[in-house]
């Protein structure tokens, strides 16, 4: 089914990510949707309290979505009723699905890097761009070659103490800007051993790390499916701050993952950046929003969600608001509970 359909061929969405994190999350179901003895389609989600539906792994999946035969069409109240949700909330959604489409409460571009004639023809767009950047991106790929290191990069490194090692950064990263840390969560690291250990013929863990000398100063690890590329996890140790780092190890993977037949790396539909908008080929897009059933309870998520997200919008599409608010939850500690999921979760 995902590779009949291309929306639906992201790692995400993938059978091996849906059983990894089955192993993990007690609540984590596939609904197996079915028309007489043919299976025509898979529904990931986790059921919460209250019959509140998300999607698998919950807030960390990048991709959310019905997983269907082609031409498949169902009924999105009926789906939510057979698997007794009185609402699914999802905020990475691929918007090519159209039962979903009335559910949808905002949509946010996801920039991507197209690799499909090779890396070469992809810097040279870049570079005419953006001549500046590139120049001091190489800038500081020579001076921290030089201050620290010959420069050598893993590309799909299966070492279990480097992604420690970056899940230790990103755990830094977190405290640091008063954020939940999520490798708090021992499921979490559990789930990331299972999925780098993972190298099937369709899904594949894929940690990459960029090596000063014999030390690891970057690293990315994410999910490939075929010819696609999903980040997922960043991170590099501050003391590399002033050479830019993760820019260094993502131009770096970029070039060793198109050699080995990747045409498309999907950065993320996070925070807009300088950077991310610097690098990119095109965008793509996802939804956030919450279906609902006809249930008292779905309704009451639905007036709920819809005050959560209107908060969101404002704050991110005013960027005097959106400070003043991360500056006030910051200094009251409140963002530690709440930042990633009102201001950061988009």
């Amino acid at each position: 089914m995902q590779r009949a359909t291309p929306e639906l061929a992201n790692p995400f969405l993938s059978a091996e990510f849906a059983m990894s994190v089955g192993r993990f999350r007690p609540d984590a179901r596939v609904a197996v949707l079915r028309d007489g003895q043919s299976v025509t389609g898979f529904f990931p989600y986790q059921k919460r309290l209250l019959g509140l539906g998300v999607p698998i792994c919950g807030w960390l999946t990048p991709c959310q979505g019905l997983i269907h035969a082609p031409g498949f069409e169902w009924d999105t109240r009926e789906l939510l009723g057979e698997c007794r949700l009185s609402a699914w909330q999802f905020d990475n959604l691929i918007t090519s699905q159209q039962a979903f489409k009335p559910y949808h409460a905002d949509v946010a571009l996801v920039p991507v890097i197209d690799l499909t004639d090779g890396f070469e023809a992809y810097y040279a767009n870049v570079w005419e761009k953006s001549p500046r950047f590139c120049r001091e991106l190489a800038r500081r790929t020579r001076k921290l070659a030089r201050e620290a290191g010959e420069l050598r990069i893993e590309a799909d490194a299966r070492d279990a103490d480097a992604l420690r090692t970056l899940l230790a950064w990103k755990s830094e990263q977190y405290r640091r800007t008063s954020h939940v840390d999520r490798f708090e969560r021992p499921w979490l690291v559990g789930l990331l051993d299972t999925l780098l250990a993972n190298h099937g013929d369709y899904v594949s863990g894929v940690l990459s790390v960029l090596y000063a000398g014999d030390e690891p100063v970057a690293a990315q690890f994410g999910l490939r499916a075929e010819d696609l590329f999903v980040g997922w996890f960043t991170g590099y140790d501050p003391r590399f701050r002033r050479y830019s780092p993760g820019l260094i190890q993502l131009m770096k993977t970029a070039e060793q993952l198109a050699a080995t037949g990747i045409q498309v790396i999907d950065m993320g539909s996070g925070a807009k950046n300088y950077y991310k908008e610097t690098l990119k080929s095109r965008d793509t897009s996802v939804a956030r929003g919450i279906a609902t059933g006809r249930s008292v309870l779905g309704a009451a998520h639905r007036v709920r969600n819809a005050s959560r997200l209107w908060a969101a919008t404002t704050i991110h599409r005013r960027p005097g608001l959106h400070h003043a608010a991360d500056q006030m939850l910051r200094g009251t500690g409140i963002a530690r509970r709440t930042y990633g999921r009102l201001l950061c979760a988009w």
